[in-house]
């Protein structure tokens, strides 16, 4: 029980105030004013003192437990709305006149509560769904399932796969929970939007494995490596089974390789595994024989204009990219735009980087940098990558030399080979091949330069006796060469 003096009545709502006069049983009170109103309640409250004091008895106003607990929801709902709901229910009170019926008053009091109620309702479905969205947030992200569909552009032609991101609460499968089935293994290939996947049978992507982003971030992968570790089936509405987890990388332990080395601070040796071409091409058969390179060299493909050095390198590429454990990355700086459709339609596929000689040597540089990134990442962990890059000329000194020191054969480890073409040795190559113009200007095949081409060390590649055959031959050149000068 309380006493409500007009400072109070004031600070008040006019919903508290109509509860009141309501309780005093106070005539007509909704076709009051604001004013009007609390002179009628003080006056009212004033003659039930009075009342009550001839009694001898207190003097109070009750509010009934139905006020008590409106004035607390009215509280909460001014909270909610920063105080604009008091000023609005004010204004339309001043603005009610005292004519209107009580009838029509009583319909605009009962459709202004109904709009409170409904954005309180709806401030509260708000705050419900942000705090479940931090929540979710908050979950890690490498436990991100995601549905994989096909992307389309304007116009129905479907472009790469992408992942969507599926409810986090689904992907936190355990072995106890029975979702985990057994180990898998197979080539990484990373989509543009970050996640990619395991590609387990080649050309049946039935049993691809998805990756999500959080995973390839953590474990630093790229394309071409290869992974293992246990999956999921897919659930409702996926249609790709998901790694739960990787286990290992290029045959090593994940948990080794994140306290790996830097790439440049890891031991280098020279080659002493040779890269096998196996094809039947005339001018590859000789560089195979002849000018030798193996896992982690450093080869120029040299010659003068139309000496056939990116024809070359084309289907040096298209003979490599068969090899399994090797990864095939084709770079193009500074070529003609016709020579980047054809690689398009190579067996070898699209390049990984690609601008013509318009661009600048920046801009070249800038989009083979990434590559020679992969390819680092790729040996650091025990893979072993083959940059293929047309051409040297499109990059300055300076970043023709950088991608070039890039290519070494790491102890105990994996190797990054890069064959480049230019117009002259750069320096520092363990493999020259020289291409003869006026061979191939003839269609003399094949057209190799064996006096201007050579390898470093080639009997740790091809052994004693090789290294012997390819000295013989050598002379054996020079001596023709002398005779027909004779």
């Amino acid at each position: 029980m309380s006493v409500l003096d007009r400072s109070a009545l004031s600070d008040s709502p006019l919903a508290d105030l109509h509860a009141i006069a309501s309780e005093l049983s106070i005539d007509g009170y909704r076709r009051l004013r604001r004013p009007e109103l609390i002179d009628a309640i003080l006056t009212r409250q004033g003659s039930e003192d009075a009342g009550s004091a001839d009694d001898g008895a207190p003097v109070e106003v009750a509010l009934s437990a139905d006020v008590e607990a409106e004035e607390s929801s009215s509280r909460r709902r001014r909270g909610r709305r920063g105080g604009r709901g008091r000023a609005a229910q004010d204004d339309a009170a001043d603005k009610t006149g005292g004519d209107a019926p009580d009838d029509q008053a009583a319909a605009t009091e009962v459709a202004r509560d109904d709009s409170v109620a409904a954005e309180s309702k709806e401030t509260e479905a708000r705050e419900t769904e942000a705090r479940e969205t931090e929540s979710k947030e908050a979950e890690p992200k490498e436990a991100e399932p995601a549905t994989q569909t096909p992307r389309r552009r304007r116009g129905g032609k479907a472009t790469e796969p992408t992942a969507e991101r599926q409810p986090a609460s689904a992907a936190a499968d355990t072995p106890a929970q029975g979702h985990e089935s057994d180990t898998v293994e197979g080539v990484v290939e990373l989509l543009a939007n970050g996640s990619g996947f395991v590609r387990v049978n080649g050309a049946d992507a039935s049993d691809d494995v998805y990756i999500s982003a959080a995973q390839v971030k953590r474990c630093e992968l790229v394309t071409g490596d290869r992974v293992s570790g246990p999956k999921r089936a897919p659930r409702r509405s996926e249609r790709y089974a998901s790694m739960i987890r990787i286990e290992s990388i290029n045959g090593r332990p994940a948990s080794e390789l994140a306290d790996s080395v830097r790439y440049d601070d890891l031991p280098a040796t020279l080659p002493t595994e040779r890269i096998v071409i196996g094809s039947e091409d005339p001018t590859l058969e000789a560089i195979e024989w002849l000018t030798p390179f193996g896992r982690g060299s450093r080869v120029t493909i040299v010659g003068g204009a139309r000496a056939g050095k990116t024809e070359a390198l084309r289907r040096l590429a298209t003979a490599l990219v068969g090899s399994d454990d090797l990864t095939v990355l084709v770079a193009l700086a500074g070529v003609r735009p016709e020579e980047i459709s054809e690689y398009a339609n190579d067996p070898a596929g699209a390049p990984a980087a690609a601008v013509s000689f318009a661009s600048s040597h920046d801009a070249a540089a800038a989009a083979i940098e990434p590559v020679i990134d992969q390819a680092r990442r790729l040996a650091a962990r025990g893979g072993d990558a083959v940059v293929l890059v047309d051409t040297l000329d499109g990059l300055s000194p300076h970043a023709a030399r950088k991608l070039m020191a890039s290519a070494r054969n790491i102890v105990d480890g994996g190797s990054v080979t890069v064959v480049a073409t230019a117009n002259a040795p750069l320096g520092g190559e363990t493999t020259v091949i020289a291409l003869d113009a006026a061979l191939t200007g003839a269609g003399r095949f094949p057209a190799l330069d064996l006096l201007a081409s050579g390898t470093l060390k080639p009997e740790l590649l091809v052994g004693e006796a090789g290294a012997e055959a390819i000295a013989k031959t050598r002379a054996e050149v020079m001596n023709g060469e002398d005779a027909d000068e004779d």
